[in-house]
């Protein structure tokens, strides 16, 4: 008998290179859909924001984890939160925001969305484990 799925929310503080945890949370969401349960929300945070970045270029023997998320997110109808405050602050934006900012480019676009702290609270409500990388 199999027990009940469990809705997880992840939050992402680490960039995606210069340490393990934005690999390491992909790899652990993969592994939980793998065993049946279910990711409401995936939050970065801090330096995660990096996460969200439409810049990040790879070299080509390394594992493109921007790419991944959205390969993630796509697939599993999933919305990839960036705070708002920390990704503005280390220049990731929106077109809304670059637009209101009289910016003329962004390199944040969907499944990336930034979101307030309150997505986070929210997603921590709902969820039955909340796991911080």
């Amino acid at each position: 008998m199999n027990p009940s799925p469990l809705r997880f929310a992840l939050l992402v503080t680490g960039p995606c290179y210069g340490t393990q945890s934005a690999a390491d949370a992909y790899r652990f969401a993969r592994a939980l859909l793998q065993q049946g349960h279910v990711i409401d929300n995936v939050f970065f945070y801090q330096d995660g924001v990096h996460n969200g970045s439409l810049l990040i270029q790879p070299a080509g023997d390394e594992v493109d984890l921007h790419r991944a998320w959205v390969e993630l997110a796509e697939e599993q109808g999933l919305a990839l939160d960036l705070c708002v405050a920390a990704a503005l602050r280390r220049g990731l934006s929106d077109q809304a925001s670059s637009q209101q900012a009289g910016l003329a480019q962004w390199n944040v676009v969907a499944p990336f969305r930034l979101s307030g702290l309150g997505e986070l609270a929210q997603a921590s409500l709902s969820a039955d484990r909340v796991v911080q990388f």
